[in-house]
């Protein structure tokens, strides 16, 4: 009887417990909610332009008209910037490429040397140096 009375007491302040939890979370989520909104029209203002200058930022030139120095130059440092940045990208591809077949060479030459090293171990007649050569026959 004693731990039933023990056990409904630990879920009675669990409940108590979860509930003043989630009262301030509330607070806390909502007033974060708030300024997050605040911010949000901040940036909005920084991306949108008015109406009335988008009009006339439009109006400028026409369909037909020739672009000023200005437009020409934007245009040609953007791609500027993109011709930099995939050459760089072309760059780094063929360095890793270059990285990765020396390993490649590195690996081979040396299993090689190996091979040779243990070919002439187990060759070897004991003179010196141990080469076919310099084998003398009776």
């Amino acid at each position: 009887m004693a731990w039933r009375q023990l056990f409904l007491i630990c879920c009675l302040s669990a409940v108590v417990l979860l509930s003043t939890l989630r009262e301030g979370t509330a607070v806390a989520v909502g007033s974060r909610q708030l300024a997050g909104h605040e911010v949000q029209e901040g940036v909005e203002g920084k991306i949108f332009m008015k109406e009335s200058d988008a009009l006339n930022f439009l109006k400028k030139r026409g369909k037909r008209s020739s672009k000023s120095r200005e437009e020409v130059n934007a245009e040609n440092r953007q791609k500027l910037q993109v011709d930099e940045l995939r050459k760089e990208h072309y760059e780094e591809q063929r360095n890793e490429f270059e990285n990765f077949v020396e390993e490649q060479n590195d690996e081979q030459e040396e299993r090689s040397r190996e091979a040779i090293e243990q070919w002439r171990q187990w060759h070897s007649d004991g003179l010196y140096p141990p080469y076919l050569y310099n084998r003398h026959h009776i």
